[in-house]
């Protein structure tokens, strides 16, 4: 369906007039190009500042002009001078925060000889003074001109007062001349115009007319070389015709961008640049149509959506609103939304069967023409359709069946339909699909009148004979028609509606049950599957274990048949050693298996890579581990593994070497250079051992050297994370605070 199609059949004209009042020149709202690209434009000019497009006439006649070889006039040359500035000044003010705008902007080059072109212009279309001397003669000359007249003018009404009139100059036939009495000719000589009412003759002085004679010859002149001109510049311009043509249409495009961008400014409204896959989802959507309109937010996930209940209820506008909102946020037009909150997918096609087609010209009923929409949608693919009143123009039984029909078939493709209806006939054929969602307008029975508002996965009722009765069918007539329509066929109603309702309740919980047999198979087969790896291991554990233990056996036996106290010794030795090797590797592979967090503490033994020590000392997160050769490690705490201490423990002495005390702070004043360093290098050293992040070095400030050597030292050191001079407090220049 065409665009300006559907804008009529969803009430947004208004809406797209006042859009259109933003464009620099009149062009369909509709845009050419790639979408996304369009949303990385309007994204980057919320962020920056630019002037609007100058207000440009269509210059296709124009282009065809030039096409043609053909001459044009200064006012349409100084439109594509406005286009060419416009563009200049975008290539000057978009810079690289905005990269999208930049690269466009980027890739168009003007030519030099159009930007010279663009310099014989003033603001206001009219040619600079100083470019060509022959013009700028002519206008003086006519200037000239044209005070002598003035000052001739004048001279006459103070000289030929007795005769004139008036003291006006009046204007006969677009020539300037002078009401004069009878028996002038004495005192002024000149040209009889014409008489006026009153006898009275309107003169043009003959010292004016010849005057008027040079200024006419100067006009000729001028226009002569204007013309010339204007045939070099047409000449110039179609040279660069392919260049005029492409930015003509980047103009359009950007015209297109910064229209949206102005118009959402200026009502405050959002555009919606997520597409959907798959869901619609608005969130506080209001149609451009209504005044104070109560904000819309649903969600439709089904293939096929009904509308269902009562009167006069919102079914209508609540179709035409997701209609609406598809096709604004499909051409980037932004509206009242929650835009952060919704999701539209883009669909190629949109489609609305709303108004009645019926057309006595035509000789086309309601239903026929409904049928000839719904033919010409059949064979598209990847659209949005909306129906109102799917029933109207026939009966209701058997449209249900048809439509139920015509609507699986279009189910097959890719596309979405929501439509509307009064009679339950269809929705209670099309409930138990699972691509189906009902929607029921709800009423308040309490003041007998629609609520506006929508319940999802129920039929709701229509309500008919409380509507009529609200619009002022007196309360017999409504009471007769229920008679009339019987009790049974309400109470039938009530029951679909009942076991629709109940149906869509049971679904829901088969598909909640469905997937909670889902989790409890998938959890049951992960345990058989542990299950089975934990006896396979244990197979393979227990057959390796008797493997060796036999291996061992049978080395012990072969040097007790040797009956040699020393190979017996050394077999026991061998099958030993066996036993322990078997033990360390399983040791080593429970190491390996991810087990639960253990808590290490000050004592414990640990392993950290290939490693073995015990943790002498914890940090918050950091400890420190004496490795088994007696080396200390600072590592974080989360790094290390608990392990089991080595059959043979490493050998501690009775007496502790006594430890060197370490302080946070070292005073390297008045020591030589190579001493100093030496110093620094240990006292780094216990730092690190004692756990210290940070330490302070004194060094003085003297001559330097010593406070240059540290600082080096200091840069190569492969434990210093970082050093600066100390506070004033602390030292100053003369200190280091280091930190490891």
């Amino acid at each position: 369906m065409r665009p300006t199609t559907l804008i009529n059949a969803l009430d947004l004209e208004d809406f797209i007039h006042a859009f259109e009042g933003f464009l620099a020149r009149e062009k369909d709202f509709v845009f050419n190009g790639d979408r996304q690209v369009f949303v990385h434009f309007l994204q980057e000019l919320e962020s920056t500042h630019l002037s609007p497009p100058p207000k440009l006439k269509d210059l296709q006649t124009a282009l065809t002009h030039l096409q043609k070889f053909g001459t044009l006039g200064f006012e349409e040359i100084f439109e594509f001078v406005k286009l060419m500035r416009y563009f200049a000044y975008l290539k000057r003010v978009v810079r690289e925060h905005t990269p999208h705008l930049y690269a466009w902007l980027d890739s168009i080059h003007i030519p030099p000889t159009m930007s010279q072109l663009c310099e014989i212009f003033e603001d206001n279309g009219e040619l600079k003074s100083g470019i060509y001397p022959d013009i700028d003669g002519i206008k003086q000359a006519i200037a000239h001109t044209q005070q002598h007249i003035a000052q001739a003018f004048s001279a006459l009404l103070s000289s030929a007062r007795a005769y004139l009139v008036d003291q006006q100059i009046h204007y006969i036939n677009q020539t300037e001349c002078l009401l004069l009495k009878a028996g002038f000719n004495n005192a002024l000589k000149g040209i009889i115009i014409s008489r006026s009412a009153n006898g009275f003759f309107y003169v043009l002085p003959q010292s004016i007319a010849e005057l008027k004679t040079k200024q006419s010859a100067l006009n000729d002149k001028l226009q002569s070389l204007l013309y010339e001109l204007c045939k070099e510049l047409s000449a110039s311009l179609q040279k660069q015709l392919l260049f005029l043509r492409f930015l003509n249409k980047e103009f359009d495009t950007f015209d297109h961008i910064y229209a949206r961008h102005s118009f959402a400014r200026a009502h405050n409204l959002q555009f919606v640049y997520e597409v959907s896959k798959g869901s619609i989802v608005l969130k506080d959507f209001c149609h451009p149509v209504l005044k104070n309109p109560k904000p819309l937010s649903i969600e439709l996930d089904k293939k096929i959506t009904l509308i269902t209940g009562v009167n006069a209820g919102g079914k209508t506008i609540l179709l035409k609103s997701i209609l609406c909102a598809s096709l604004l946020s499909k051409y980037l037009l932004p509206f009242k939304i929650n835009a952060a909150h919704s999701k539209i997918p883009l669909f190629k096609n949109l489609f609305a069967i709303i108004s009645d087609p019926q057309n006595s010209k035509n000789d086309i009923s309601t239903f026929a023409g409904r049928m000839v929409e719904f033919a010409q949608i059949l064979g598209e693919d990847n659209f949005l359709l909306g129906i109102d009143e799917i029933e109207l123009g026939t009966d209701s039984d058997e449209a249900a069946s048809l439509y139920k029909v015509l609507l699986e078939h279009l189910s097959r493709k890719h596309c979405r339909i929501i439509l509307t209806t009064h009679h339950k006939n269809l929705a209670a054929l099309m409930a138990n699909r699972e691509d189906v969602g009902l929607i029921a307008a709800l009423y308040d029975e309490g003041k007998r009148r629609p609520r506006y508002e929508f319940l999802q996965g129920s039929i709701g009722k229509s309500y008919a004979f409380e509507t009529a009765q609200n619009y002022g069918i007196p309360a017999s007539l409504v009471s007769r028609a229920k008679e009339v329509y019987g009790e049974e066929k309400l109470h039938l109603n009530e029951l679909i509606e009942r076991s629709s309702t109940l149906e869509l309740e049971l679904k829901q919980k088969l598909r909640t049950l469905e997937q909670k047999e889902q989790a409890y198979e998938r959890k049951t087969n992960a345990l058989d599957e542990a299950i089975a790896r934990a006896q396979s291991e244990y197979a393979q554990m227990k057959a390796e274990l008797e493997r060796t233990y036999r291996n061992a056996l049978n080395e012990l036996k072969k040097h007790m048949k040797e009956n040699d106290n020393k190979n017996i010794h050394r077999g026991i030795n061998a099958a030993n050693a066996m036993l322990k090797a078997h033990a360390r590797a399983q040791s080593d592979k429970s190491d390996t298996r991810p087990s639960k967090p253990h808590a290490l503490k000050k004592g414990d033994y640990a392993k950290y890579g290939q490693s073995r020590g015990v943790v002498v000392e914890i940090m918050g997160k950091m400890c420190v581990l004496e490795l088994d050769n007696g080396v200390r490690l600072k590592l974080p705490l989360h790094q290390l593994k608990p392990a089991q201490k080595p059959p043979q423990a490493r050998k501690i002495e009775a007496t502790p070497k006594p430890s060197v005390p370490v302080n946070v702070s070292l005073d390297l004043h008045g020591k030589r250079v190579e001493e100093a360093l030496e110093e620094l290098g240990n006292f780094l050293s216990n730092a690190l051992i004692a756990g210290f992040d940070e330490v302070l070095v004194y060094h003085g400030i003297g001559t330097g050297r010593l406070s240059a050597a540290v600082a080096e030292f200091l840069k190569s050191h492969p434990k210093v994370r970082a050093f600066e001079d100390a506070p004033m407090n602390l030292g100053g220049f003369g200190a280091k605070v280091v930190r490891l």
